[in-house]
């Protein structure tokens, strides 16, 4: 048996509960949710955890990453300071799948204060039911990592 595709899950203050809902509905679909928190509803930053969630998907350690705050902006641009992220924000069920097979992303960022549960989910499963499609994209995202570097 193939081992599961693990996915690093992180988020702020804001979208602890939409975070650990998205958490929940990936494990059903057979994929490890390694969900590195915040549990508790105090202030956090959220570059912290954009950060945090980035490095696991960096290193190899997860395949991809999802993270959430509250419009998904903030934590995306933490994100995608660390070298070899490719991190989108999407609010709909396009964007994330557009983002996978064009861009090659291995972040996804969603903003717990733009989305209801219902459209969170619809844009996970676009996200993670999506695969890059290469040829023509694989030349601009080849462009997107010299940018770092």
């Amino acid at each position: 048996m193939a081992p599961k595709i693990r996915i690093a899950l992180s988020s702020d203050h804001a979208a602890i509960e939409l975070r650990q809902i998205i958490a929940t509905h990936i494990a059903a679909k057979g994929f490890e949710a390694v969900d590195i928190g915040p549990t508790s509803p105090e202030s956090t930053h959220y570059p912290q955890h954009g950060e945090a969630a980035a490095r696991l998907v960096a290193s190899g350690d997860c395949t991809l990453g999802i993270i959430l705050c509250g419009t998904g902006q903030g934590i995306m641009m933490a994100a995608n300071k660390v070298k070899g992220i490719r991190c989108g924000v999407c609010a709909d069920t396009f964007s994330a799948k557009m983002i996978r097979e064009h861009n090659d992303a291995n972040m996804l960022s969603i903003g717990a204060r733009v989305v209801d549960e219902t459209k969170a989910l619809q844009i996970v499963d676009a996200f993670l039911g999506a695969q890059f499609e290469g040829g023509r994209h694989a030349t601009r995202v080849d462009m997107i990592k010299a940018l770092e570097g």
